[in-house]
């Protein structure tokens, strides 16, 4: 099994609406067997929290339900993960932190990432945008941005790991 987890800060907007959209993309690509996800917040805001209510309902103009309650980072999550995927530098910084404190070394290059990266139409834009005191629209904006990352990073984990609808998760 191919764990990925994604993080925020407080866990009930980007960070959900990745981990839905990651896993309708998985889904739709028949590796729900084989590629997990889950999300979580660096920090405690609103821990056991449903998403904010604008992402819910985006979401569910995309036939996305979000369910996920908030959570924060913990040391396990450094362990059963083995992707984290952070949806700004400021999280990134604090995730590796967390890392160090937890284990005593920063996580591998091969296990953190900037989810942003793998937006196709990301120019020099390394953040997905935070759209917690935004309207509507910025709301539309981060799932617009998480729906193109996610089907890249979808198919950067298919390419690595040689993944098919048949073809059982071997560790490498």
């Amino acid at each position: 099994m191919i764990n990925v987890l994604f993080i925020c800060l407080g866990n009930i907007c980007r960070s959900p609406i990745a981990e839905g959209v990651f896993k309708a993309l998985v889904k739709k690509k028949g590796l729900d067997h084989i590629i997990h996800c889950d999300s979580a917040g660096t920090g405690a805001y609103h821990i056991g929290s449903l998403p904010d209510k604008r992402m819910r309902k985006v979401a569910l103009s995309h036939d996305i339900t979000l369910t996920h309650q908030a959570r924060q980072l913990s040391f396990e999550d450094f362990i059963n993960f083995n992707y984290i995927v952070a949806m700004d530098e400021s999280n990134f910084e604090n995730i590796r932190k967390e890392s160090f404190r937890a284990h005593g070394f920063y996580l591998p290059e091969d296990q953190l990432y900037l989810y942003r990266m793998f937006d196709p139409e990301r120019g020099e834009a390394l953040i997905v945008p935070d759209p917690y005191y935004e309207e509507l629209s910025a709301f539309d904006n981060v799932y617009e941005i998480v729906e193109r990352s996610g089907n890249s990073f979808l198919d950067f984990l298919i390419e690595k790991h040689g993944l098919t609808k048949e073809k059982k998760y071997q560790e490498n």
